[in-house]
């Protein structure tokens, strides 16, 4: 990721009402996508929340990585045509996986909602933790380093002057590269946090 790419997302907050509904690439399911940097088909990191509501398989995404996270339902069993299979439990657990990977994904027991995160091995780094908020958190901006950090539950807001809304739970907070800059980050609650740095 070129810092230009990370600079031409603003910093903001983007509520969850916003996300764009949209069709998978393979026609099989839904997904709410939160961001894509840039905002072009030749995006180097995305986020998007799944919605599966039948067994299907995932769509094919050559050279990307992806991150998985259970936010809802009571699982989801995803099947490698290498014979792996790996099952999601609430509450949250995740799974890294390459994004050329032939996968299907299995219902436990009714749809979930999964956090989807994806970027381009060749060009980005990416670090997603998962964290309780508890008071104040504090996030370090740099010219090469940008975080997401999507709040699962509770609410949040940033402390000081710097022009950004609350964060309802579902909502995502974008805090583009650039000149070092330090974000407080206060409530209750729980979050993902997604480090995303040029590789």
């Amino acid at each position: 990721m070129s810092t230009d790419a990370i600079l031409g997302a603003a910093t903001r907050v983007i509520p969850s009402v916003e996300y764009r509904r949209e069709r998978w690439r393979n026609g099989l399911g839904w997904t709410r996508e939160i961001l894509r940097v840039p905002d072009t088909d030749a995006w180097q990191v995305r986020l998007s929340i799944a919605e599966i509501e039948q067994d299907a398989a995932f769509s094919s995404f050559p050279g990307v990585e992806r991150e998985l996270v259970l936010l809802r339902g009571e699982g989801l069993r995803l099947r490698f045509a290498d014979g792996a299979v790996h099952t999601l439990l609430p509450p949250h657990d995740r799974l890294r996986f390459a994004g050329e990977a032939q996968v299907g994904g299995e219902l436990v027991d009714g749809l979930t909602h999964d956090f989807n995160l994806m970027w381009r091995r060749d060009l980005v780094d990416a670090e997603l933790l998962h964290r309780p908020l508890v008071g104040s958190m504090f996030f370090f901006t740099e010219p090469t380093t940008a975080w997401a950090i999507h709040l699962l539950a509770g609410q949040a807001e940033f402390e000081g002057d710097v022009g950004l809304p609350p964060l309802e739970a579902g909502d995502t907070a974008w805090l583009a590269a650039g000149a070092r800059t330090r974000f407080a980050l206060r409530g209750g609650g729980e979050l993902l946090a997604i480090r995303l740095s040029p590789r």
